[in-house]
């Protein structure tokens, strides 16, 4: 037996294996463009502040300064408002004990690091980092319990999306958001860009939606309960392309990261998946509702729960780092029609960029009864919108 020609023939049959599992790169060559332009950063003063433009018949005023990255919102029982600061490693916990609008109080309620989601059920808080979700008592005073529980240890890693977020469903399941590993790689984790759905007994948790490259802001419609999303496109393809995403997630669904975006606009510049095309794979994924400019960079999402805007939502901007011309740095609403589906959206609280500099980049995002607040992590501000 001729040992040497049965090896090549073995390894000639890897060889094809890997560049199968590879799938068929595209028939032309395609080309890749990044255009690197950070907007000067401004410090904070007032007068900035005073330039910021609002929606009709609201204002905006600074209700805490000072805060390092505020990253994401969460409003307690007796109207605390919990905020993670991702680089600090910690959650603060701000108080107005004066009634004036304006937080003057601050207390450290715990030390997590990564922490970036925050949500709260049933007399507990629950924070998460890129691969932990934790579960503290609340106590009373709306401070932390001690002691957390591990409920998952073992989230994908973090790679270039570490920052998840989480909130518990109307059906009592809770969510987590966890994006791509890379910019546009075929993931070689299944629970990478996606939607995950947990079960609060068993703490067992399955794929709900995925083809989500990097999903950090979802929540519910008030009036249909029906998951929304708001998912990043993918850099290194232009100025234009592709758009960010507005997404109705359902079970099941694949958004078509990562060989296509938007209403199933196909990415040119990947190689065909194994066993398929490109159009072919786009052809059964959930396209977007509704897009905007490209690389804006959406992260805190929310829907109105009650009042006169009740069924709207609103996303922040944090802004675009490598386009020609900058886009983001603002919150925008996004309306709904009596029947839940979006119809429109216009510009909520803008004026953080001027020209190519910019004094803000919206981050984090509560809405309240009396308030909405958002989180700069630029200048470490939180704003506070009322409306007149």
């Amino acid at each position: 037996m001729n040992t040497k020609y049965i090896l090549s023939a073995f390894l000639s049959s890897l060889a094809l294996l890997s560049y199968s599992q590879k799938g068929i790169p595209p028939k032309e060559d395609t080309k890749k463009t990044t255009i690197t332009n950070y907007p000067a950063h401004l410090e904070y003063n007032s007068a900035l502040a005073s330039g910021l433009k609002t929606a009709k018949d609201w204002r905006v005023t600074p209700a805490a300064t000072g805060l390092g990255k505020p990253r994401m919102l969460y409003i307690g029982k007796k109207g605390q408002l919990y905020v993670t600061r991702r680089d600090a490693g910690d959650v603060l916990m701000l108080t107005d004990t004066n009634k004036d609008g304006k937080f003057d109080d601050m207390t450290r309620v715990a030390d997590f690091p990564g922490v970036h989601g925050i949500t709260s059920k049933d007399n507990y808080m629950y924070l998460c980092n890129n691969n932990k979700v934790l579960r503290y008592a609340l106590n009373e005073d709306g401070t932390l319990g001690k002691a957390a529980d591990t409920l998952i240890k073992d989230l994908p890693s973090g790679g270039q999306h570490a920052n998840r977020t989480m909130d518990f469903g109307p059906d009592g399941k809770l969510y987590i958001s966890v994006g791509s590993v890379c910019n546009d790689c075929k993931e070689s984790d299944k629970e990478t860009a996606t939607m995950l759905q947990v079960d609060p007994i068993t703490w067992k948790r399955t794929l709900y939606a995925s083809g989500l490259r990097n999903t950090i802001g979802f929540d519910w419609q008030p009036q249909t309960k029906e998951m929304w999303g708001v998912d990043n496109g993918g850099d290194a393809k232009g100025d234009e392309w592709p758009p960010e995403e507005l997404n109705h997630i359902v079970l099941g669904g694949n958004y078509g990261f990562p060989f296509a975006y938007a209403k199933r606009e196909v990415d040119q510049s990947r190689e065909d998946p194994v066993g398929n095309t490109k159009e072919g794979w786009a052809s059964k994924t959930q396209p977007s509702v509704l897009e905007f400019p490209a690389h804006s960079a959406p992260i805190a999402f929310a829907f109105f729960d009650n009042g006169k805007n009740k069924g709207d939502a609103l996303v922040c901007w944090h802004g675009s780092w490598n386009r020609q011309n900058p886009s983001g740095y603002k919150v925008e609403r996004i309306k709904f029609d009596s029947r839940g589906n979006p119809i429109g959206s216009e510009d909520f609280l803008a004026g953080f960029l001027i020209g190519n500099e910019r004094f803000g980049r919206p981050a984090g995002l509560a809405i309240g009864t009396d308030a909405v607040y958002v989180s700069d992590d630029a200048n470490g501000i939180i704003y506070a919108l009322k409306q007149k």
